[in-house]
């Protein structure tokens, strides 16, 4: 009977060896193919520049390549769905902003996902530096100006947007300065600088990547930024709180999630990979000529923050009196 049940232990002893011997080999390998980083933003996007600039440098750091897929549309869930669909092995990622994670929780009636339990966090990546861009056309040089322009004029100024980010900041903006402005939707900034510089539209909240070159041909006008402070790029430009509008209080970030229930020794090699990249000097180069402000984090400061821009942002838009959809 002893003898029976030693041959038992030691069997399943065996077992368990064998079985820890196997799984070792298998996370070890990861990544053992391509990455895919879904974007929520067309080609050419601040996001889509910046999820490229990471991923070439992880790529070259784990020798597997790392695989930009741009999904835009519907304010970023049409990627925030795939990415919350897909397997939970680490080969497809979200290059998250505030538009998919905050804003559609808060825009919708019913949100396709919620940004808290169906994915699991990786690393804050950084925030974005907005400014508000104007035609040079247009009869007002300051926030002032064309505060006091659209109280005159109600409904005549067209505003763009390409995001949620524009969404959101233009209807707080509007509601803090009391006026009223016509929205004219894009499925992303570079549409919307396009029709800008053009004089389609007067105004657009947009990323230097987009509007900065415009600006420093003449061919827009930076009338404030939305950063707490004055950026780098554009010096002379006051930040919003300084031209008159303290209150505004939009926060604009980018970070990366895998599906939820990615095994965490996954998430921990991610979270590694891409802190080291934006510690390397190139990246660091290349986001700060993107006037983009890197920030690294860890998955459970990242989930942390994401449940504060959840609430944060549900807040602001039932303040500014935006329809949910």
């Amino acid at each position: 009977m002893h003898s029976s049940i030693r041959a038992l232990s030691a069997l399943t002893f065996s077992l368990a060896t064998v079985l820890a011997m196997c799984a070792a080999p298998a996370m070890a390998q990861y990544p053992a193919k391509p990455i895919k980083i879904v974007v929520p933003f067309p080609a050419g996007s601040a996001t889509d520049v910046i999820a490229r600039i990471l991923g070439q440098s992880v790529s070259a750091a784990i020798g597997q390549p790392v695989l930009i897929d741009n999904k835009a549309g519907a304010d970023g869930a049409i990627a925030g769905s795939e990415v919350k669909n897909a397997a939970p092995d680490g080969y497809t990622l979200l290059m998250a902003t505030n538009s998919p994670m905050s804003a559609v929780p808060a825009l919708r009636k019913v949100s396709p996902y919620d940004p808290v339990t169906d994915f699991s966090p990786v690393s804050d990546i950084g925030r974005y530096t907005f400014f508000l861009f104007a035609n040079p056309a247009a009869p007002f040089k300051t926030l002032q100006e064309m505060i006091a322009y659209a109280k005159a004029n109600p409904g005549k100024l067209n505003y763009a947007t390409g995001n949620t980010t524009g969404i959101v900041s233009f209807a707080q903006m509007n509601s803090l300065a009391g006026i009223d402005m016509a929205h004219i939707p894009y499925k992303g900034e570079p549409a919307g600088v396009t029709d800008l510089v053009a004089n389609r539209v007067q105004l657009m909240i947009a990323t230097i990547t987009t509007g900065g070159a415009h600006a420093r041909d003449g061919r827009l006008r930076p009338i404030v930024t939305t950063l707490p402070r004055r950026s780098p790029a554009f010096p002379d430009v006051p930040t919003i709180g300084e031209a008159g509008l303290p209150q505004f209080s939009i926060v604009s970030w980018a970070a990366l999630y895998a599906p939820a229930n990615t095994p965490k020794d996954v998430i921990d090699r991610l979270n590694r990979e891409f802190g080291a990249a934006m510690k390397r000097p190139d990246v660091i180069a290349a986001m700060e000529k993107q006037a983009f402000f890197l920030s690294p984090s860890t998955p459970e400061q990242l989930l942390e923050f994401t449940k504060q821009q959840r609430d944060s942002y549900a807040r602001i838009v039932r303040a500014a009196g935006i329809p949910q959809e």
